[in-house]
């Protein structure tokens, strides 16, 4: 049997670096989207919620939605291809956004659940940006590139939760009705750019193999690491982050400064992305990976010493570089443990833990929060982030041991 190949491109240009922008430019603006829904969700939950507790059961409803359709668009992709894969989750970004913006439109808080699950799907295609940035990438050039389409999220630092500062009263007295509209526009334009892309549709031939049975690659202590890290680092992000804006209304600060403080969390999150992947070709996975790990160790102990609007900044911004090492250095050393044919099972089953991770850390985050206070969330995350230091030792000792 032969591998899974890809179909030959016309003409001899490389269509690398071009593909690197436009999904740069898409991951921009998806993030955007994501990132203005990070400020608005539990707030508008809030608003439109029963109980109290349920204000981020909206935002955990688009991780459930992530986690149940990662698998399948892991495989839609290697069947139609990048291209069609993408523009179906900006598809699905722009109903949820309608579907959403109907939400504060009737006040319903059942619609806002609804419209969030199409926004999990959105936002689970976007996640394979990284993924088709390597597609086309030689092995040497891998982690630049998926590093520098995460990059793309930098514009997005600034476009999100200013959307959602000047969008809040667009439409008074229908708050945040503006913001979802918003993001409805923004899928729009990624569903033009992402007919620029150049990235072959895998083809099979006959009687294709597979490669490895899955439990044999994930066994792989390169495998175990890279997901454990990457679970570990976004769960924590997601942990802290989501009911952020929350605690920060809660000690009296005002909503625009929560946003700001998003703004710069987010900006931590991807800015360290021009440098992320010439980090790990200098250094090596495990090291970035272990600084990821202290950065977020540094977010908890700047949260537990205080909750004024500088604490909340620098730990938000401690907690984006910590999820940006961590996320962009376990991807790039997951692409390491499958061979070609082998890519769909491999990158689905990756983001189908690292995605339950977050669904599990977005449906506990309220509840945590309301029923324990702000403390409990922090201490949360520190034993699994130990165990990821844990496992960053392993395997260096194993390399060790092998070289």
């Amino acid at each position: 049997m032969t591998e899974s190949i890809a179909q030959p491109f016309s003409g001899d240009r490389n269509p690398t670096v071009r593909n690197v922008a436009v999904l740069a430019a898409c991951m921009a603006l998806t993030i955007s989207s994501l990132s203005l829904l990070m400020t608005v969700s539990a707030v508008v939950g809030y608003m439109l919620a029963a109980d109290p507790k349920f204000a981020t059961f909206p935002l955990a409803l688009q991780f459930l939605a992530v986690l149940c359709s990662t698998i399948p668009a892991s495989f839609f992709m290697q069947r139609f291809g990048r291209r069609a894969g993408f523009t179906l989750g900006a598809f699905c970004g722009l109903v949820g956004s309608l579907i959403s913006a109907a939400a504060v439109w009737y006040g319903s808080f059942v619609l806002l659940c609804v419209g969030s699950g199409f926004l999990g799907v959105m936002a689970v295609h976007g996640g394979f940006y990284r993924f088709a940035a390597a597609d086309t990438a030689s092995p040497g050039f891998r982690p630049k590139a998926i590093s520098l389409v995460m990059a793309g999220g930098v514009g997005a630092a600034v476009l999100g939760p200013e959307l959602a500062k000047h969008t809040r009263d667009l439409f008074e007295p229908l708050l945040f009705f503006g913001g979802f509209l918003a993001i409805a526009v923004l899928n729009l334009l990624v569903m033009a750019l992402l007919q620029l892309i150049r990235i072959p549709t895998p083809v099979r031939a006959a009687g294709g193999a597979s490669g490895r049975p899955l439990l044999e690659i994930a066994s792989q202590p390169a495998f175990i690491v890279a997901v454990l890290a990457a679970m570990v680092g976004y769960g924590a992000m997601n942990l802290i982050m989501v009911p952020t804006p929350l605690a920060m209304l809660g000690c009296d600060h005002p909503f625009e400064v929560a946003a700001f403080v998003i703004q710069l969390h987010v900006l931590g999150m991807y800015a360290p992305s021009f440098f992320t992947g010439h980090l790990i070709q200098k250094f090596g996975h495990l090291p970035v990976l272990g600084l990821g790990v202290l950065l977020i160790l540094g977010c908890v102990g700047v949260n537990l010493s205080g909750v004024e609007v500088t604490h909340f900044s620098v730990a938000l911004i401690f907690l984006g570089l910590g999820w940006n090492f961590l996320y962009i250095g376990g991807t790039s050393l997951v692409t390491e443990t499958y061979r070609p044919e082998e890519k769909a099972k491999v990158q689905a089953l990756n983001d189908t833990l690292i995605w339950g991770t977050v669904a599990i850390t977005a449906f506990s985050s309220g509840a945590l929060y309301n029923g324990l206070g702000w403390a409990a969330v922090n201490l949360a995350v520190v034993v699994p982030l130990l165990l990821v230091l844990a496992a960053l030792a392993w395997l260096g000792t194993r390399r060790t041991a092998t070289a």
